[in-house]
């Protein structure tokens, strides 16, 4: 948070007045979320110096199965525990297509367009019964969903991260469970228009990775 903040007075200083930021989405809402409140005070920065800015909020990123996909593969359990609500997982590639638009729609502009805010996600909101399905489909055999354990959740984590960035994590899977990463109506339909294409499907993903 503190380095986006500089980089916003620099850019300020400077006289940018272009900018696309990369938040995240429910930044308002998952309070209790370290790096989810980080990004919020950034979008607040943004909004209360009046920078002329797109803020995208990306949903739980696809590209995160991959560090799953051996789990799921040799043991036969899809591990994260994304809960009952849904999450409107959302392929980095879309993320990165609509942030490029967006830098060009501002750029081509003759004057400074207001702040907007775009909500990116993926196509289908999916729960972890509904992952698991999936993967099962495309392993051609049954993949268990285990449950949402965020404890456990956070004991794994810690075996390859800092325990803060796993505490940090087991907050977020909480809120998962409590909210899920649900889309707003119409956010696909404008997605959808502003790529002039259907966005990428967590079935193709996966499909994809295992492939």
């Amino acid at each position: 948070m503190t380095q986006a903040l500089i980089a916003l007075n620099l850019a300020r200083e400077a006289g940018i007045e272009r900018i696309v930021y990369l938040s995240v989405i429910h930044s308002d809402i998952y309070v209790n979320v370290p790096h989810f409140a980080g990004k919020f005070g950034v979008e607040r920065m943004i909004e209360h110096m009046g920078l002329s800015a797109t803020i995208l909020r990306p949903a739980y990123y696809m590209d995160n199965e991959i560090t799953i996909k051996d789990v799921v593969i040799n043991y036969g359990i899809y591990p994260m525990p994304i809960g009952e609500k849904g999450l409107a997982m959302i392929d980095a590639r879309d993320v990165g297509e609509i942030a490029a638009l967006e830098l060009i729609r501002r750029e081509q502009s003759v004057t400074p367009l207001p702040i907007n805010r775009i909500n990116l996600v993926g196509p289908d909101t999916l729960t972890g019964n509904d992952a698991a399905a999936i993967w099962g489909d495309i392993l051609g055999r049954t993949i268990g969903f285990p449950g949402n354990d965020t404890a456990g959740f956070e004991q794994n984590l810690r075996q390859f991260m800092p325990s803060w960035m796993a505490f940090d994590m087991r907050l977020m899977a909480e809120r998962f469970l409590t909210d899920g990463m649900l889309p707003d109506a119409g956010d696909v339909d404008r997605l959808t228009s502003m790529l002039g294409r259907p966005l990428r499907s967590y079935r193709d993903y996966v499909a994809q990775i295992v492939g």
